[in-house]
C-alpha cells in the first residue's frame, strides 16, 4: 500500500482482458500504460499500449513486506511481475500520489474493522458491568448509575468525538492515537446496552435459579457474570453487532474532517480525505471507492445483526 510512482498519479483503474487485438481469447490479461496530456485542457491522460501484455498471475513477487509484521515476506496474491516505475495493476485507480487505491482499501481495513469491534468490546464491558450493578443491587445504586447514564446521553454525541478527538496531542504515534479513538468512540456506546442489561437484571434477579445460587453461598460477582449474564447472552451478541456499523462510521467520519486518525495511518476515512477536493473528485471519481467498502461492511453488520436478534428472539416466531 506504500508503493507509489508518480508516473500514474490519479491513474483510472486498469481494464482487465481476455482476448487480445487478434481476438484470441486468453488467461487475464492487462495492457500496458502510458502516460499522455490532452492538447486542449493540458490534463494528463492515460491510454492502453496495446503492444504490451501483462499477464495476471497468482502469487507474484512484488515489493517487500512483513506477515504479520513478523514474517518477511515479497510474495503477492495476485498481479503483475512487473517493477512499479514500469506498469502497476490499478483494480480500482490510484491515488494523487500514484498509489494503488485497492491494496490501501484493504489494508485500511484493519484498522477501520478493529476500531469498531475493540470499541464495541469496551461498550460490552463498561454496559455489563454498570448496567449489571445498577439493576442487581437497585435503590440509591440504581439511582446513582443511571443518572450518570442520562448525563452522559445528554451530550450530543458528534460534538463530544470532536471535542475529545481534538484534544489528543497531535505529537501522539499512531498506535496511541488508535487507541486513544476506540476508546473515545465507546464513551457514549455503552450506555445503552447498560440500559438493556439494567432491565433484564431487574426481571431476573428474583428469578428461580438466581435465588437458588444465592442460597448455594455463591458469590455476587459468580451470579452475575455465570447465570444473568448468559441468560440473555445471545440478545447481547445481536445488540452488539448492530453497534459496531456506528463505530465504524463514527471513526471514518472524524478521520474524514482531520480529527481522527491521520497520515501516514492507512484507514478508510484518512483514505476519503482525499474526496474532499472537489478537483480530484472531478477528475477521479475513484477516489470515493474507500466510502463503497464501508457501505459494503456497514450493510453486511446490519444483516448479520438482524439475523442474530431474529434468532435471539422467541418472540419471532
Amino acid at each position: 500500500p506504500e508503493v507509489f510512482s508518480t508516473r500514474y498519479t490519479l491513474a483510472p483503474p486498469t481494464r482487465i482482458h481476455i482476448r487480445d487485438t487478434d481476438g484470441n481469447f486468453r488467461l487475464p490479461f492487462v495492457y500496458g500504460m502510458k502516460r499522455d496530456r490532452d492538447p486542449v485542457t493540458l490534463r494528463p491522460t492515460f491510454v492502453e499500449d496495446t503492444s504490451v501484455i501483462h499477464p495476471i498471475k497468482l502469487f507474484v513477487q512484488g515489493s517487500p513486506y512483513k506477515l504479520w509484521g513478523i514474517i518477511p515476506s515479497n510474495l503477492h496474491l495476485f498481479g503483475i511481475e512487473t517493477a512499479p516505475e514500469e506498469q502497476m495493476l490499478f483494480l480500482v485507480g490510484a491515488d494523487r500520489l500514484g498509489r494503488d487505491l485497492f491494496s490501501r482499501i484493504v489494508y485500511g481495513a484493519r484498522i477501520s474493522l478493529t476500531i469498531g469491534l475493540v470499541g464495541v468490546l469496551l461498550s460490552l464491558i463498561f454496559g455489563i458491568i454498570l448496567g449489571g450493578v445498577s439493576g442487581y443491587y437497585g435503590g440509591m445504586v440504581d439511582n446513582v448509575v443511571q443518572r450518570i447514564i442520562e448525563f452522559v446521553r445528554s451530550i450530543p454525541a458528534i460534538p463530544l468525538w470532536m471535542g475529545l478527538s481534538a484534544a489528543l496531542p497531535p505529537n501522539w504515534p499512531v498506535v496511541w492515537v488508535y487507541f486513544g479513538i476506540t476508546v473515545i468512540l465507546s464513551l457514549i456506546s455503552w450506555t445503552g446496552l447498560a440500559r438493556v442489561v439494567r432491565g433484564r437484571f431487574l426481571a431476573l434477579r428474583e428469578e428461580d435459579f438466581v435465588l437458588a445460587a444465592r442460597l448455594v453461598g455463591s458469590s455476587e460477582m459468580r451470579i452475575i457474570l455465570r447465570h444473568m449474564v448468559p441468560s440473555f447472552l445471545s440478545y447481547i451478541i445481536a445488540t452488539l453487532t448492530l453497534a459496531i456499523p456506528g463505530m465504524i462510521l463514527a471513526e471514518t467520519g472524524l478521520s474524514f474532517i482531520g480529527l481522527g486518525l491521520r497520515a501516514p495511518a492507512i484507514s478508510w476515512g484518512v483514505l476519503l480525505q482525499e474526496a474532499q477536493n472537489l478537483r480530484s473528485v472531478a477528475l477521479a471519481p475513484w477516489v470515493l471507492s474507500p466510502g463503497l467498502a464501508v457501505v459494503i461492511s456497514i450493510l453486511a453488520f446490519n444483516f448479520v445483526g438482524d439475523g442474530l436478534r431474529d434468532a435471539a428472539d422467541p418472540y419471532s416466531r
